[in-house]
């Protein structure tokens, strides 16, 4: 049965944790709906390899529960949870052929024979195997190898959560963007309960529906691709999310007169009196979201050119304002842009984002 999941918990891998630092995962409250498609995105060491194998049971919380379907399965193994995994590099028997790989978790479950080549046969079909079926898995290609380890993982219909640790690393990259595309056309046919954990934004904002953004043992904000991008909940998000990452500059409020980076700037409407008392106010704003303009105008800050990079398809400005560095992304045609030239960088507007104390302003 597909499973909802959800955790209590904080977990310490050694006693007595008296501070953050000595927590793998800060306290938290989070839901999996079932028969959704989630990732765990952060850098290495934030902690999300730890929370994935806390929900399949290798390891068991120091504090708090997890429930699958609104039952306490804390204590139970992952083959009590029912749980499939993928590793990061391929668990698969070199010497069966690729058909008696995926079969092998249905026959250890005494399913008939019948049901057995059926399912073999679909999940083969779906991950493009269904030519290699009678080959020995050994002579095989590392990519077709992690495809095999992933279709052991998706074979059985009855699994409460399939949980996925970074499986794409020893895929060559050309062939990453193919597999992406495939898990998830897989997910949108059998609708299991998927969580995926990956340090690349680009698997996780391509394959889940919902995104964890996790940094030193803390998820600072689940959501859509789109809210990550557009509204980071925690200036770590937007760091993190986004090539290059959201620009930030510092921020105060001076007798209810906003600066940015020192410049006074034009607001159509007042602030709340509690900007004024904001300990570490800063603006955030993505390189897409900056204008540039030869002549000083409203919501501008002046800034000199340090260095244009034409990527193709884009450039990338990159310019000194005060004491900060921006970069800012623009159409190819501004190539005209010359080193140690000023400009004037529109940086207020819909897409502004302020933060205080690292946490978005509502």
């Amino acid at each position: 049965m597909v499973a909802s999941i959800d955790l209590d918990l904080a977990h310490a891998y050694g006693p007595n944790p008296q501070q953050d630092s000595d927590y793998a995962l800060l306290p938290l409250k989070m839901s999996f709906q079932a028969g959704g498609a989630y990732a765990l995105l952060g850098p290495s060491g934030c902690g999300k390899t730890t929370m994935l194998n806390i929900i399949s049971g290798l390891v068991k919380p120091s504090h708090g529960q997890v429930r699958f379907n609104g039952e306490d399965v804390t204590s139970k193994t992952p083959q009590e949870r029912n749980i499939a995994q993928v590793f990061q590099f391929p668990v698969i028997y070199d010497t069966m052929t690729v058909a008696d790989n995926l079969a092998f978790p249905l026959r250890n479950r005494r399913m008939a024979e019948a049901q057995i080549r059926q399912r073999v046969g679909q999940i083969a079909e779906m991950l493009e195997l269904s030519g290699q079926l009678n080959q020995r898995a050994a002579g095989l290609s590392a990519d077709a190898k992690q495809k095999i380890s992933l279709g052991r993982g998706l074979v059985r219909p009855d699994v409460a959560a399939i949980l996925f640790d970074e499986p794409l690393t020893v895929i060559d990259p050309h062939l990453k963007w193919q597999l992406r595309r495939k898990l998830k056309q897989v997910h949108q046919e059998l609708k299991h309960t998927l969580i995926y954990v990956t340090h690349d934004q680009v698997e996780a904002l391509t394959f889940a529906q919902e995104v964890v953004v996790m940094t030193r043992g803390r998820a600072v904000q689940v959501g859509s691709a789109e809210a990550l991008f557009e509204r980071p909940a925690h200036t770590f998000v937007g760091h993190f999310i986004g090539s290059p990452g959201m620009n930030f500059l510092p921020a105060e409020v001076r007798s209810g007169q906003l600066h940015i980076a020192g410049q006074p700037m034009p607001l159509s409407r007042s602030l709340p009196p509690s900007w004024s008392a904001a300990s570490s106010l800063k603006l955030g704003i993505r390189p897409e979201y900056i204008s540039v303009h030869q002549q000083a105008g409203e919501g501008c800050l002046p800034a000199q050119v340090l260095r244009w990079q034409d990527l193709g398809t884009s450039g990338l400005l990159t310019a000194q304002c005060g004491n900060e560095v921006l970069r800012v992304r623009l159409s190819p045609e501004h190539t005209a842009l010359q080193v140690g030239q000023t400009v004037h960088l529109q940086v207020l507007g819909s897409h502004s984002c302020f933060y205080d104390n690292e946490a978005l302003i509502p």
